[in-house]
C-alpha cells in the first residue's frame, strides 16, 4: 500500500509550526531524508522518499524478522549450539565457544569475538580481547555474532537472505522501490561468514517499521508471528546511553533510547552506521525513518547526539 500524505499535520495531532522547524533542524543537521509516519500516513517528510541507500546495520532487525517466521515454521530452534550446527570459522572456534547458542547469537551475547567482516571502527574499539567472556555472559555489539547468524539462518532454510526479504518481506510489503539487486552478501577475509547488507528508500523502511508496529500484520495477514515481535524488542541487555538491546532490535529503557531525548518507554529502534534510523513507538502509533548520506564521499553523517536533538524537537511537537 502506498503511503498517503496527510494535507495538515494538526489532523494528526501535531503542531504544524513546532513540527516545521523539527525537519528544519534536520535538515541543518544534514539528513538526507526524513519521514514522520502517524496511523500509517505521512506527517512530514524531507528529502527524496524514493532514494535509495544501504541501510547498514538496520540489515539485522530485518534478519530478526526472517528468524522469527523461520522459527515460527520450525526450522530454526534458539536453543541450537554452534556446535550442533556445524558452525566454525577461519580462526578456528574453541569447544566453550561452539557452545553458544542461536539465542545467544540473536541476542549479541555469544562472546566470540572472532574477526569479523563489515565492521566499523566503533566495533573494532569496543570488542574486549578473544575468549574473555563465556556465551551468555556479556552484551556485545558484534558483527560476528549477526554474520554467523545469517549464516545459520541460510543453512537452516536452504534460502539466501536477499531471496528471503525480497519474497517473505519485500514483496509481501508492498515496497515500492526494492529490486531484488538491491540485496546481496558481501564476503571477507577475517570470516566465513558474509554480511548481508540491504538498500532500501525510505518510504520501503517505514513499511517494514509500520509492519513491527502492527505487531507482523499488513493487510490481514500476519507476515511476522506477533509473539516474535514483541519478544524482539524486550530490553534483554542493557545497552547504556542506548538503552538496551533485544532481538537484534535497540529498545528504549526507561526513557533512554538516544542522547537529549526522553523517549516513550515502549519506543525501540532499528540503526545503520552514520545516522540511518527506524524508529518506532507504539504508543503514539508512530513510525520515524532518517536518512544520512552514506552513499558517496564526502559522506554527511549525523551522529547520535543530532539525532537526538532531531527526536526531542519532532516528539514535542506532538500536540498535548
Amino acid at each position: 500500500m502506498p503511503f498517503a500524505p496527510i494535507t495538515l499535520p494538526a489532523a494528526a495531532g501535531f503542531d504544524p509550526d513546532r513540527l516545521g522547524r523539527a525537519v528544519a533542524l534536520a535538515r541543518f543537521y544534514g539528513a538526507e531524508g526524513l519521514l514522520v509516519l502517524r496511523g500509517g500516513q505521512i506527517v512530514a517528510s524531507l528529502g527524496d522518499p524514493a532514494w535509495k541507500a544501504n541501510i547498514r546495520s538496520i540489515r539485522k532487525s530485518i534478519l530478526s524478522a526472517l528468524i522469527g517466521i523461520a522459527a515460527e515454521e520450525g526450522r530454526i530452534f534458539l536453543g541450537a549450539t554452534l556446535e550442533q550446527l556445524g558452525i566454525d570459522d577461519r580462526e578456528g572456534l574453541s569447544p566453550a565457544e561452539k557452545q553458544a547458542t542461536v539465542y545467544d547469537l540473536l541476542t549479541a551475547r555469544s562472546g566470540i569475538m572472532h574477526p569479523a567482516g563489515y565492521e566499523s571502527d566503533w566495533m573494532k574499539a569496543i570488542k574486549p580481547p578473544r575468549h574473555a567472556h563465556a556465551p551468555g555472559t556479556r552484551w556485545t555489539y558484534n558483527n560476528w555474532d549477526f554474520n554467523a547468524l545469517g549464516t545459520v539462518y541460510e543453512r537452516a532454510t536452504g534460502r539466501s537472505i536477499p531471496e528471503a526479504f525480497a519474497t517473505l518481506l519485500a514483496a509481501r510489503l508492498g515496497m515500492e522501490d526494492f529490486a531484488p539487486e538491491d540485496a546481496s552478501h558481501i564476503f571477507s577475509e577475517e570470516s566465513q561468514h558474509p554480511a548481508y547488507p540491504i538498500r532500501l528508500s525510505a518510504r520501503d523502511l517505514a513499511r517494514f517499521g509500520q509492519l513491527w508496529l502492527q505487531d507482523g500484520a499488513w493487510e490481514g495477514r500476519q507476515l511476522v508471528p506477533a509473539p516474535w515481535v514483541r519478544l524482539s524488542v524486550q530490553p534483554i541487555s542493557d545497552a547504556g546511553q542506548d538503552g538496551a538491546y533485544g532481538y537484534m532490535w535497540w529498545v528504549c529503557r526507561d526513557g533512554v533510547h538516544y542522547p537529549g531525548a526522553i523517549l516513550p518507554r515502549d519506543s525501540f529502534s532499528a540503526r545503520g552506521w552514520g545516522g540511518h534510523l527506524l524508529l518506532v513507538v507504539p504508543s503514539l502509533d508512530l513510525v520515524l525513518v532518517h536518512r544520512a548520506q552514506t552513499e558517496v564521499e564526502p559522506y554527511r553523517t549525523v551522529d547520535k547526539f543530532a539525532l537526538g536533538r532531531i527526536l526531542a524537537a519532532i516528539l514535542g511537537s506532538i500536540a498535548a
